[in-house]
């Protein structure tokens, strides 16, 4: 089954998104996330962009999740669902809810593109113009 990913939800943790791919390999469900630019390592964000998504498919299908893959215009990357991510998703997913429910968003870069673009901004106090 390699073929475009359609919109997941995790009733568990509340989160949604959707792969750009999914493929089936040994009775697994592998997420695909195509993104431009060339990197040694994956950035921070893209990593756990890829857990959301490793972490969507395992609720939604009830199938472990052993790694998801980024792929950049010249490299790949394998990146393991393994308990360190998994741990550290759910911390981010924890601090996003109490930053919401608080209203406490601190900006954290300098880019007014971010900005323009970030589902946050209407928490944010801190928008650059």
């Amino acid at each position: 089954m390699n073929v475009p990913a359609k919109p997941l939800f995790s009733k568990r943790f509340r989160i949604s998104g959707k792969p750009d791919y999914v493929i089936k390999k040994n009775n697994h469900y592998i997420p695909i996330e195509l993104k431009s630019g060339s990197y040694n390592q994956p950035p921070k964000n893209h990593s756990l962009q890829l857990a959301a998504y490793c972490q969507l498919l395992e609720d939604t299908s009830a199938v472990f999740v052993p790694y998801g893959i980024i792929v950049y215009n010249d490299s790949e990357f394998k990146i393991p669902f393994d308990p360190s991510i998994r741990f550290e998703l759910e911390s981010v997913i924890k601090k996003i809810r109490y930053s919401i429910k608080s209203g406490n968003v601190v900006l954290n870069h300098n880019d007014p593109g971010k900005c323009r673009n970030c589902s946050m901004k209407s928490y944010c106090k801190d928008k650059l113009t």
